[in-house]
């Protein structure tokens, strides 16, 4: 059985990444794609291509929905995919804020469908095993996480200069270390913020914004996300027993090559892995009821919180 998945957009992450996924993936087909470029619909080599949203989402032959659009748009096309009663993988961030995302699950839980954003790289095995190692015990008590996700980016003409359609620097790369403090914690612990610096660019957004903070549970961490700073992905998480260190500059997007993990002083590798096709088998497996791993939305919910909380911040 292949879960039927529909598109709804066709930018550069659907058309790189989450199409080619889909198409190699075990379990899925692409069944349909709704964009406003029907050209860049067609690319993505679907079996058929829709007129609208709308039409994409009253087909019955759609089980699951990708949303691909803009920060702002994910709201409303989410909520939409899920009264459609389709299952849904939403583009991260999830959600503008907090009180989005918390209507967004609420609209899953009523019409009993899954909700998913697609931060691709929890589901590489390298992320896996950080993760594994800070659980089991590995590096003693965690005193503190350091990470950047640094880049020159060119985005003019585009939705990540806006602060109405959702850009910055802090929504678009800060989500990932975001996400990885609370795959590093138990349960949810507050967050205290002792320094935040940003540099606000001519539309208003943040092109950079750094922050030192302190969570409830005695974590520590220091953090960058920027898109002027030059090209860094950088990731140590140091404990009372050991340290472990993501090597090369790839420690939230390792794709199709591959990667290397320090752990106190021995280096483990790991194979070339597509963690976008991991992603759409494991949602897949999930909707058919089998075996599968899916992070929560209760999850996305914390980071929201706490992306809200860094986001209102003033010294």
């Amino acid at each position: 059985m292949n879960i039927r998945w529909g598109f709804i957009g066709a930018g550069f992450v659907a058309s790189q990444a989450v199409g080619p996924a889909v198409h190699s993936a075990s379990n899925a087909t692409l069944v349909g794609v709704a964009s406003l470029d029907r050209d860049r619909a067609q690319a993505l080599e679907p079996k058929k291509v829709y007129e609208s949203y709308e039409e994409l989402l009253a087909d019955p032959q759609i089980d699951a929905v990708y949303i691909n659009l803009a920060n702002h748009q994910h709201f409303q096309w989410t909520i939409a995919a899920l009264n459609a009663g389709k299952h849904v993988l939403c583009e991260k961030p999830l959600a503008l804020n907090y009180a989005q995302a918390q209507m967004m699950a609420d609209a899953a839980a009523q019409n009993k469908r899954i909700l998913v954003e697609a931060l691709w790289s929890r589901w590489h095995p390298r992320y896996a095993r950080i993760v594994d190692l800070v659980n089991g015990g590995d590096l003693g008590a965690i005193t503190n996480v350091q990470s950047s996700f640094t880049f020159p980016a060119q985005i003019e003409n585009n939705y990540r200069v806006s602060t109405q359609m959702g850009g910055g620097s802090l929504l678009d790369v800060g989500v990932y270390q975001a996400h990885l403090w609370r795959a590093l914690n138990h349960g949810e612990p507050e967050l205290t913020i002792q320094s935040l610096t940003r540099n606000i660019g001519p539309t208003g957004i943040d092109l950079t914004t750094s922050v030192r903070a302190t969570f409830s549970n005695g974590v520590g961490i220091s953090a960058v996300s920027s898109f002027e700073m030059a090209e860094m992905q950088e990731l140590v998480i140091s404990g009372e027993l050991a340290t472990i260190e993501c090597l090369g500059n790839d420690a939230f997007t390792s794709w199709n090559a591959p990667s290397a993990l320090r752990i106190g002083e021995e280096i483990e590798k790991f194979a070339a892995v597509d963690p976008y096709r991991l992603m759409i088998e494991e949602f897949s497996r999930h909707i058919m009821g089998e075996p599968a791993w899916l992070p929560s939305i209760e999850q996305s919910l914390y980071v929201a919180k706490l992306l809200d909380q860094i986001k209102a911040f003033n010294q």
